[in-house]
């Protein structure tokens, strides 16, 4: 029986906005959630902390990088060649095109730059996937252009293979990874030089030193704070491992050793250690099997932000209480403690 009842222009709107689709029926999903497997994970990050998609409609994305002086996130999407830019005033913008591959000959796959770091000097460090090379943006940061110069573009006379992910040290050293992605045809690639996957260090005169060339794929790289420790991911199906090196008085890599076997859980969640950041407590973020993991220094893992995307890499805001994630085709942020 339908009962007349008087309409207000409250009910009105509220079924204008209901039948327009403004109000949905249900909540949506949500994109991640907090799996928490120790209790120590409550000091870095509520259980219920909640991850949103902050843009969206990329390649894919790699590359994370806050830029604390312009209130800035930048990344890379490796497979359109460009880098954005995000601000929680303006939303998103593209801020470099071309940003890792500046050559004429067409070329596809993962050409585009990668990892990203800012130097002691205020200037743009990018992986550049396509050219093959470490190179420094010569515009400021405020007003980008695609002019680079090369900081590194090979080893012994053999071009490198694909920078991938970097860390700058304090005094300007540049630690970086050097495996296949960025080859068209991967380790088989005719174009392909060196024989092993590399990791490197430039040093501020510019000197390109072999820090190891044992890790079948590295990837994520970045130091502990005060820099005696560097950690480092291995995208390896059959050794799917996070390394620990301590760094001797000379910068060089000593006392390698496995920081986090992650052989059970790739067997589970296919998916390989890529990224990483530490933050300033020596807490480790790093995408790999399953969205991202957070171990502490002594390489126990304290819990997950799990999300059926595929994390590449994150980044953490200037105060260090937000992680941005760049996961597929978005970029996702979540607060953290």
């Amino acid at each position: 029986m339908f009962i007349k009842r008087p309409v207000t222009v409250f009910t009105l709107i509220a079924f204008l906005l209901l039948f327009a689709g403004a109000v949905p029926a249900q909540q949506q999903p949500p994109v991640a959630v907090i799996e928490r497997l120790h209790p120590d994970l409550d000091a870095v990050i509520d259980s219920g902390a909640n991850v949103s998609v902050i843009a969206d409609g990329f390649g894919w994305v790699e590359g994370p990088l806050w830029v604390e002086q312009e209130k800035m996130l930048l990344f890379s999407d490796v497979l359109k060649n460009r880098i954005y830019k995000w601000t929680a005033e303006q939303g998103l913008h593209v801020y470099l095109e071309p940003s890792g591959y500046t050559g004429t000959l067409l070329r596809g796959k993962e050409l585009g730059s990668n990892g990203l770091a800012v130097n002691p000097q205020g200037k743009l460090v990018i992986c550049q996937h396509g050219d093959r090379r470490i190179a420094l943006m010569q515009a400021a940061l405020a007003d980008p252009q695609p002019v680079f110069i090369t900081a590194a573009g090979g080893y012994k006379n053999k071009k490198f293979n694909s920078p991938n992910d970097l860390a700058v040290k304090s005094n300007g050293d540049i630690y970086f990874t050097d495996p296949p992605y960025g080859l068209e045809q991967g380790p088989e690639d005719p174009a392909r030089e060196l024989s092993y996957q590399g990791v490197y260090r430039i040093a501020k005169n510019g000197k390109v030193t072999l820090l190891a060339d044992s890790l079948t794929r590295p990837n994520g790289i970045a130091f502990f704070p005060g820099e005696k420790q560097l950690l480092i991911a291995n995208s390896d199906p059959e050794k799917p491992h996070w390394y620990i090196y301590d760094l001797d008085r000379q910068g060089m890599l000593v006392n390698g050793r496995i920081f986090f076997n992650g052989t059970a859980i790739f067997q589970k969640e296919h998916r390989t250690p890529d990224g990483i950041k530490i933050n300033k407590n020596g807490v480790v973020f790093a995408p790999g099997p399953g969205g991202v993991w957070i171990f502490n220094r002594k390489g126990r893992a304290l819990g997950r932000i799990k999300t059926s995307l595929i994390t590449s890499n994150c980044a953490f805001s200037g105060d260090y209480r937000t992680l941005f994630i760049t996961a597929d085709h978005c970029v996702l942020k979540v607060t953290l403690k």
